[in-house]
């Protein structure tokens, strides 16, 4: 399970500012559905530095973040959220309760059944969970031109990195603890598709911030960043990711 490697778990800090610079936002229309109901408090769950906290921040909402490393919460501190270092399964909570808790991109890094069970001490009754990812979907031609870069220099990363395309463990993890938590009723699951274009430059740039490439040795990385931008640069230097944004939410009972 990956929150079990906290190496990976806790090693964004180390390229806080690319990663904000390079990581995709959200589509404009998961947001309304999650603030269809109206609520005005928020808990961002592994809020990095702040993607989606701006975004709900910028709706009107009050937003406090949980974040294991400082120095992501240092960048999202610099767009005004609210942030409390801390690992989420020892974050304390000091009575407060909120209408909304969400998490992109970081709910696979919390243990499931202990967060389903800590999400639902933090929420009013009637509030929701919210968690959702960005799963990547390069198109093809792409896919076949990069495939056989990563056999060479970084075997097994283009079968399991959710960037190319592939999924792991986390959804189907994150059913089954909120189906085992008594708290929480009929989670549902919502896909958003939107798109980004990307160039050399800012595909190779997000990559680096992903774990499963920066856990790659800094001469490895490097030489697989390098293979890969001269490929790209070789059929334009230009394509257009499709993404999915997956959501799972449910109710607290």
């Amino acid at each position: 399970m990956l929150f079990e490697d906290r190496l990976r778990a806790e090693s964004f800090g180390e390229t806080a500012a690319q990663y904000d610079r390079a990581r995709p936002s959200y589509p404009p229309a998961l947001l309304d559905a999650l603030l269809a109901a109206g609520p005005r408090t928020v808990l961002d769950v592994g809020c990095g530095t702040g993607i989606a906290a701006a975004l709900f921040a910028a709706r009107g909402c009050t937003v406090l973040g949980v974040e294991v490393d400082a120095r992501m919460a240092e960048l999202a501190r610099a767009k005004g959220i609210e942030v409390e270092v801390a690992r989420f399964e020892d974050w304390q909570r000091h009575g407060r309760r909120f209408d909304l808790l969400i998490s992109g991109q970081a709910w696979h890094w919390i243990e499931p059944t202990v967060g389903a069970a800590r999400a639902a001490e933090a929420l009013h009754e009637g509030g929701k969970i919210a968690v959702f990812w960005n799963f990547g979907n390069p198109p093809p031609h792409v896919l076949e031109l990069l495939a056989p870069i990563y056999a060479r220099l970084a075997s097994g990363v283009e079968t399991y990195s959710v960037l190319l395309g592939n999924r792991d463990e986390r959804v189907e993890a994150t059913l089954a603890a909120m189906a085992d938590c008594r708290s929480f009723a009929n989670a549902e699951t919502d896909t958003f598709m939107w798109g980004k274009r990307y160039d050399t430059a800012g595909w190779l740039e997000q990559l680096a911030t992903h774990s499963d490439h920066h856990a790659l040795t800094a001469q490895r990385r490097e030489r697989l960043l390098g293979a890969l931008g001269e490929a790209l640069d070789g059929i334009g230097g230009s394509f257009e990711m499709a993404y999915e944004t997956v959501l799972i939410s449910a109710r607290r009972v």
